[in-house]
């Protein structure tokens, strides 16, 4: 019996503790804060002090953040705090706004397929294209007319963009694609050296036909920097020749950047170990001849 008592004696003792501890923490006006958002009992949130005071700290750091950037929590861009359900108290990490509202504006982006490209073009946007080179005008017109023109039935052809080293090629397709993704249009921008050195190496594996439809049924393609990657028998005539062949028979739009004009690709295409085979890469060039349109752009290098 008197064991009981003890025993009850000191769970007291510890209730008061904690409750004390509580007070004390409730000298800080940012655990206060917090604090006076739960509307719970102060003997239920004693339990929880110190959790409280870590939540309390990451809580403020959200009321004061300017920019998700300066984030100062353990995990940018979420908050460790504690909700109320049912009268009982929990603790779990929610999104902060900021973080929210950057989610929402890129859910889009979910819509675009990118294979190796860098992380600013794949976030590029149409309202952020510079506009005062003139040698752009022609691309960014062609660009916004198809944005505007756009019909799933009734896509229309794409772009063979060529052009002088780093002069936003990239970017703008990536920015039309981007902006046609807020209106659910799937598309897929493949760096096209990389890929093909990506699918030899799943070569007879489970997921080497399924990387290749992948791209080949999208709704828009882009195959970046065609003309960079070392033209092989296989590259060529099993894998873009049926692509392509699929995608004009589907009515895809298709999109090409590249460094070559489309002769220069053609000489690219016929070079291989195999030697010099004009005939096949004529089928290629035929191929994006139908799915495209032509135009040169040579602007100022703006990856310097």
């Amino acid at each position: 019996m008197q064991k009981l008592k003890d025993s009850i004696k000191l769970e007291k003792s510890n209730d008061f503790d904690l409750l004390g501890a509580f007070n004390e923490a409730l000298k800080d006006p940012k655990f206060k804060t917090l604090i006076d958002k739960l509307k719970l009992p102060y003997e239920e949130l004693s339990k929880y002090t110190t959790v409280l005071e870590d939540c309390s700290i990451e809580y403020n750091h959200c009321l004061n953040c300017k920019n998700i950037l300066d984030c100062k929590n353990k995990i940018k861009g979420y908050a460790y705090l504690p909700e109320i359900e049912n009268k009982k108290i929990k603790f779990g990490y929610k999104m902060c706004k900021k973080n929210e509202k950057i989610t929402k504006e890129n859910k889009h982006l979910e819509n675009v397929y990118c294979y190796n490209i860098p992380a600013q073009v794949r976030s590029a946007k149409m309202k952020e294209i510079i506009t005062d080179d003139k040698n752009r005008f022609a691309t960014i017109k062609w660009l916004n007319n198809f944005i505007k023109n756009y019909d799933s039935k009734k896509p229309g052809k794409g772009l063979y963009l060529y052009g002088s080293f780093g002069s936003g090629k990239t970017y703008l397709i990536s920015a039309m694609f981007n902006e046609l993704a807020k209106e659910g249009v799937k598309s897929a921008i493949i760096f096209w050296p990389e890929y093909l050195v990506n699918l030899k190496s799943s070569f007879g594996q489970s997921d080497y036909q399924e990387k290749i439809d992948k791209i080949k049924k999208v709704s828009l393609l882009l195959i970046d920097d065609i003309g960079a990657e070392t033209t092989t028998a296989w590259s060529r005539d099993e894998v873009l020749c049926p692509i392509m062949q699929y995608r004009m028979q589907e009515g895809l739009p298709t999109f090409f950047t590249s460094n070559l004009d489309i002769n220069m690709l053609e000489q690219h295409l016929a070079t291989s170990k195999n030697g010099i085979e004009e005939v096949k890469a004529r089928r290629v060039i035929e191929r994006i001849d139908y799915l495209t349109e032509k135009i040169e752009m040579v602007s100022k290098n703006y990856r310097k």
